[in-house]
């Protein structure tokens, strides 16, 4: 299905609001000790951008796997975005299946608080590349 100029634009702001919704909801889940709940709400934020950036660019995005394909062949293996950030990325839906999925898994706050800032700087410059 092809969007309109108008229709990409609208889903693209629509994904980058709720990245920044979902990284805003890190830090109350971290303050009530939800360490689990803050590890996915990690994980969406990047993948609500990823998807901002990618559908921005006109790709079609169907799957978290199809997601991660796309980005890293698009933007990481291109140099567009550096390689830490497929890395992140990575790790952050790792970490996110082990405790949405794993019930004898729990993440640990220097798990999450090592990611934050990274996790920021990366929704961050998805929003600068889509703004540009």
């Amino acid at each position: 299905m092809s969007l309109s100029s108008e229709e990409r634009n609208t889903i693209v702001a629509l994904e980058l609001k709720k990245a920044r919704e979902a990284y805003e909801d890190i830090g109350i889940l971290i303050a009530a000790n939800r360490l689990n709940g803050a590890a996915n709400r990690m994980y969406y934020a990047v993948f609500h951008a990823v998807c901002a950036l990618l559908i921005n660019d006109g790709h079609h995005v169907n799957t978290h796997k199809g997601s991660h394909a796309i980005f890293s062949q698009h933007y990481i293996k291109t140099g567009i975005l550096p390689r830490e950030y497929g890395q992140l990325y990575n790790q952050l839906q790792t970490m996110r299946e082990e405790s949405d999925y794993n019930c004898a898994y729990d993440v640990e706050m220097d798990e999450l608080q090592q990611r934050l800032e990274p996790a920021k700087r990366l929704i961050e410059d998805i929003e600068n590349i889509v703004n540009g």
